[in-house]
C-alpha cells in the first residue's frame, strides 16, 4: 500500500498514519509526495520500513 502526502518534512505524519493502517492490517511499504524539504523523512522512514518516492526535493528549487 502507498501513503500519498503533499509536503513531507520529518515524516512523522507519514509514521502515525503507517501505523494506525498497519493495526488494521495493511501493508504500506511505500509513501509518495509532491515536494521532500530533505529534513530527515527519508531515513526516518527507512527505519519503518518505508520508502519514501517524491516527484520534487527541496534541491531541485535551489
Amino acid at each position: 500500500m502507498l501513503i500519498i502526502e503533499d509536503v513531507v518534512t520529518s515524516g512523522g505524519q507519514i509514521t502515525i498514519s503507517a501505523s494506525q493502517l498497519r493495526q488494521l492490517g495493511a501493508q504500506i511499504d511505500y509513501a509518495l509526495c509532491v515536494i521532500d524539504r530533505q529534513e530527515g523523512a527519508a531515513d526516518k522512514l527507512l527505519t519503518e520500513g518505508i520508502t519514501l518516492l517524491s516527484l520534487f526535493k527541496r534541491s531541485d528549487f535551489s
